[in-house]
């Protein structure tokens, strides 16, 4: 049965800054359009990122380009209810099984192995998720200011303002959720490009149900799968890297150093002078690091 959903014109996507790049798409068993760049050589390793709430695949810009310049082919999603891929207008549709499920037929389809899954944000609960549950297909992580909703995490006052606020709003202000998760404010065209997917509330089921999404007790809807991720990746011996802002009132960097040590992983590597949305404030880094990683 397919999904009641709207599809964004191709219109709103022209002349994004630093963004001319040729999306792919792939229509999913529900029928649902998912959207994704593919860029880089085709038989080189892929590395596979995942944005979060609320912004989509523009988000990853400046990060990509020096580790597909590495030599790996770069695969960047969005998921449904963001960026160029379809938007189910149901708003109870959107879960994380929902989600999950969506990116892991994805995966499927491009018949990935070998792969480096890049998470931040809600990309980091379904991107994990997929490399448990299809371990064979994902060899190694790399894990960006974001976490596993298990209902046992404690959500700061940040968090929790952020959460009321987009129970009682509607038609969220994307720009302004991004611009001001960001250590140095975007250009007008930048949070417009962020703004491009939702042309009207319609749009935004999406991004209002992420943050409804969390788990806050260990009953709630989604937190078994939570903790189940947890525990498979604290006893997996698969290579992953952490970098975590230096100042980001969301998730902060103790939060981080906790998150990574429930991982296995080594401590976080500091991202200076960002915010959240460290892609923002220091993408080229990032991008630096990582190709850095997969390179030694």
């Amino acid at each position: 049965m397919s999904i009641p959903c709207v599809r964004t014109p191709d219109d709103r996507f022209a002349g994004l800054p630093d963004f001319d790049y040729e999306p792919r798409y792939f229509e999913t068993s529900a029928g649902l359009r998912v959207a994704y760049l593919d860029e880089g050589p085709a038989d080189a390793p892929p590395v596979w990122f995942m944005h979060g709430e609320p912004t989509w695949s523009f988000l990853w810009r400046k990060v990509f380009p020096a580790v597909r310049d590495a030599g790996f082919r770069c695969i960047v999603p969005d998921m449904a209810g963001f960026g160029r891929s379809d938007k189910p207008t149901d708003f109870d549709w959107y879960s994380y099984d929902a989600h999950t499920a969506v990116m892991a037929e994805l995966l499927e389809h491009l018949d990935l192995t070998g792969a480096t899954m890049v998470v931040h944000d809600w990309g980091g609960p379904v991107g994990l998720r997929l490399a448990v549950d299809h371990a064979s297909r994902i060899d190694r992580m790399v894990v960006l200011d974001t976490g596993l909703f298990t209902g046992h995490q404690k959500m700061s006052d940040a968090w929790s303002a952020f959460r009321d606020f987009v129970e009682r709003t509607e038609d969220l202000p994307i720009g302004m959720l991004v611009g001001g998760a960001c250590l140095t404010p975007p250009s007008p065209e930048v949070l417009a490009a962020y703004e491009a997917p939702f042309p009207d509330a319609t749009f935004k089921q999406g991004t209002r149900a992420f943050p409804l999404m969390i788990p806050l007790t260990p009953e709630s809807k989604g937190a078994e799968a939570g903790q189940r991720v947890l525990a498979a990746l604290k006893d997996d011996d698969r290579p992953i890297l952490v970098l975590w802002a230096d100042k980001d009132p969301i998730i902060n960097l103790d939060t981080g150093r906790k998150f990574a040590a429930a991982l296995g992983a080594p401590e976080p590597v500091v991202i200076e002078d960002a915010s959240h949305f460290l892609q923002e404030d220091q993408g080229g880094t990032i991008g630096g690091h990582i190709a850095a990683w997969l390179t030694a």
